[in-house]
């Protein structure tokens, strides 16, 4: 059987934040496929998985430069795991430019007819335009997309589309994003000395795309102090004094859970296409009502309006201020999340289903 290979541009596992490869952190902990890692040496390593590590000192770093090949490193790590008759899944990750160098030195070795190209793009739109995205599709032969809005946007994009698709969402640790019993969101909120409260919450880097000051713009027109509510800023620090609004600054992910169980409302206010929100599930698990731009794949994610309200015209100020309104006058119906949908557990199966089916169609090409 064929035999998988990750190339990754980060270590594995990696210590800083990052979604997918924190969901790869998870999946190679438990019952994985994947055979070999080539990355930068990690502070530490994966049992059971063969490690190629490149060299990332400064030397070669400014041999890189010179020579004009980054990847180099890469590419050589893999001609010394490739062994004669063996067939290879390769798994790249949002890397178009080492897609190109691997398609090279895959073209001048002749060996393309045994490997099998796994592409995973945790963006929406699609990264090429329709000409220049002809030695790409013709070169992977699986693109695996977050939603299948994704899917369809590239569908309807490129004009020859030659590889296969497949749909992973991203997936959450479901044992640390949970609901609370009511009780014990009570007794969270009189801790935070917010007993009686409805919070609302966003979070995320303070980007404009990210749409802060929209929702803060928003805020000042609905907040007075006889509505009993909080916005609470995660992720950023503004030296503004608005009322009813807590600008909590980076809160360290071991504590970020514990902020969500005590929200009432998520706000996700977006203004680019998102490939799928991964707070947005962080909210939803832990038992958040979100109300979210109607953008990219989020739609997919709330699965069309079925577990938060999806705002058609995120520019406007006023759509968040009647959405916001809305749901303090208890206008939209709740519904409860499936306990496995998006986890880790249900990204981990969908990732060896993939595998799987690459193997399969090795061996068939």
């Amino acid at each position: 059987m064929a035999k998988v290979i990750l190339i990754s541009q980060f270590s594995i596992p990696y210590q800083k934040i990052g979604s997918w490869t924190t969901m790869y952190k998870n999946y190679l902990s438990n019952n994985h496929l994947v055979d070999y890692i080539i990355c930068e040496t990690p502070e530490t390593h994966i049992p059971e998985v063969t490690y190629k590590t490149i060299d990332a000192s400064i030397s070669s770093k400014i041999k890189k430069r010179i020579t004009k090949k980054p990847y180099a490193n890469y590419l050589k790590a893999l001609s010394e795991i490739i062994i004669d008759g063996e067939d290879y899944i390769i798994q790249l990750v949002d890397n178009f430019g080492l897609a190109k160098a691997l398609k090279d030195f895959l073209d001048a070795s002749n060996y393309k007819n045994r490997f099998y190209i796994q592409f995973f793009y945790h963006g929406y739109p699609p990264f090429f335009g329709n000409f220049e995205s002809r030695w790409f599709f013709e070169f992977i032969d699986e693109m695996i997309v977050l939603t299948h809005d994704s899917y369809i946007a590239h569908k309807e994009t490129y004009t020859i589309l030659p590889c296969l698709f497949s749909v992973l969402h991203n997936g959450i640790d479901t044992s640390k994003f949970y609901k609370l019993e009511a009780s014990e969101k009570k007794a969270l909120k009189t801790k935070h000395k917010v007993d009686g409260k409805t919070i609302f919450t966003w979070c995320s880097k303070d980007r404009p795309k990210k749409g802060l000051g929209l929702i803060l713009n928003a805020w000042k027109r609905i907040y007075n102090n006889e509505l009993n509510i909080e916005l609470w800023i995660i992720g950023a620090k503004r030296d503004q004094d608005i009322e009813g609004v807590k600008f909590l600054g980076l809160v360290p992910n071991g504590e970020l859970p514990e902020y969500y169980q005590i929200s009432d409302c998520y706000l996700f206010p977006t203004l680019t296409h998102e490939g799928f929100g991964l707070s947005l599930i962080e909210a939803l698990h832990c038992g958040n009502y979100c109300i979210a731009s109607n953008l990219g794949g989020v739609a997919e994610v709330l699965q069309n309006g079925k577990y938060g309200k999806l705002i058609d015209n995120p520019h406007f100020i006023e759509d968040w201020v009647n959405a916001i309104q809305d749901f303090l006058n208890n206008r939209y119906k709740k519904e409860q999340l499936p306990a496995g949908l998006y986890s880790s557990n249900q990204w981990n199966k969908g990732m060896n289903a993939i595998i799987n089916n690459a193997k399969i169609s090795i061996d068939i090409n």
